[in-house]
């Protein structure tokens, strides 16, 4: 029953989520509140940066295959079903949670947790570090492109430059340059992963409970029915076992080996929550829907694609044990 419990980081999650609504913070403190928020943004990228090794790069940037298939399936297959979705009356799926899911569709993968699971089931380590931190670089432009033109086709929005800009600033600056200092300072910080760690974690925590506490003041939890939540958790369900179907025998198809079949699914089949709340705050700043409400279907998809994968990884790692210990030669 462990592996259907949710781990520690989705309890704070919920937790944050409950001290937003019970105490939301508004007017000169929630100000304040932002640009400490920012602050930790930008530190959390600048690590992500500084954690990725030359080396790891050279060592899976190679596989072009195998990246090309990750980026298809995070940035065009998803989309595709996100438009899918619409079809579902606004009576069942309210439209701010509509543009939520598809939102999501268009995030990048995770960075710790696909390179996570991807280890434990014996896939390809090398290439799921540049799939998911290549990932994270692009959805940095592609996210707020494809939100746009997306929202544009649904009557809800467009690309707007100053959202690009301001995801440019709070998320690729930083990333740069610990990506330049990685030289220096790179092994230290891997070294320091317990300590840096909070930094991760805290970061998300403090966007989610500005978000959510914005959400509340404008009055979330008396727009959405348990209805509506229980509506999108069947939704990101099966958008999540489509996903992994497609990139689990997807592969098998384009003749990929085991190691970079466990790689494609675990990495092209996740959304990562670390980018996707900071670039809603930035790319949903001026829209009439809150903050909270479009990132409330991610929330709950990070922690279904986590038990999901887990258990997959779990069957992955048990095949491993019974199959040949030698594995195929690369793609």
């Amino acid at each position: 029953m462990s592996r259907f419990a949710p781990d520690r980081f989705t309890i704070l999650l919920i937790c944050t989520v409950i001290l937003a609504s019970m105490l939301p913070i508004d007017g000169v403190y929630a100000e304040w509140f932002g640009v400490a928020t920012d602050i930790a943004i930008g530190l959390l990228f600048f690590l992500h940066g500084a954690r990725l090794s030359r080396q790891t790069v050279v060592a899976g940037a190679l596989h072009w295959r195998l990246h090309l298939t990750i980026l298809l399936t995070t940035f065009a297959i998803f989309p595709v079903l996100g438009l899918m979705i619409g079809f579902i009356p606004q009576s069942i799926l309210a439209p701010p949670l509509y543009m939520g899911i598809l939102f999501l569709c268009v995030l990048p993968s995770t960075v710790q947790s696909s390179i996570a699971f991807t280890s434990m089931a014996g896939g390809n380590v090398p290439a799921a570090v540049v799939a998911a931190s290549g990932s994270n670089i692009l959805g940095m432009f592609l996210t707020p492109l494809l939100t746009g033109l997306l929202l544009s086709t649904t009557g809800n929005g467009g690309f707007s430059w100053d959202a690009l800009e301001s995801i440019m600033l709070q998320l690729l600056l930083p990333f740069v340059v610990g990506q330049l200092l990685q030289p220096w300072i790179g092994d230290w910080i891997r070294s320091k992963k317990k300590i840096l760690a909070p930094v991760d974690r805290g970061s998300i925590l403090m966007v989610v409970y500005l978000a959510f506490s914005e959400a509340v003041i404008e009055g979330l939890w008396h727009t959405f029915t348990i209805t509506d939540i229980a509506t999108v958790i069947v939704v990101d369900m099966v958008l999540l076992a489509v996903v992994l179907a497609v990139t689990m025998y997807g592969s098998r198809l384009l003749g990929f080996n085991k190691e970079d079949e466990i790689t494609i699914t675990f990495c092209g089949s996740k959304k990562s929550l670390a980018s996707g709340v900071p670039m809603a705050n930035a790319i949903f700043a001026n829209q009439s829907s809150s903050v909270g409400a479009i990132v409330l279907p991610l929330m709950l998809f990070h922690q279904i694609q986590l038990m999901a994968c887990a258990i997959i990884a779990q069957k992955y790692a048990k095949r491993l044990v019974h199959d040949d210990p030698v594995p195929a030669p690369a793609q």
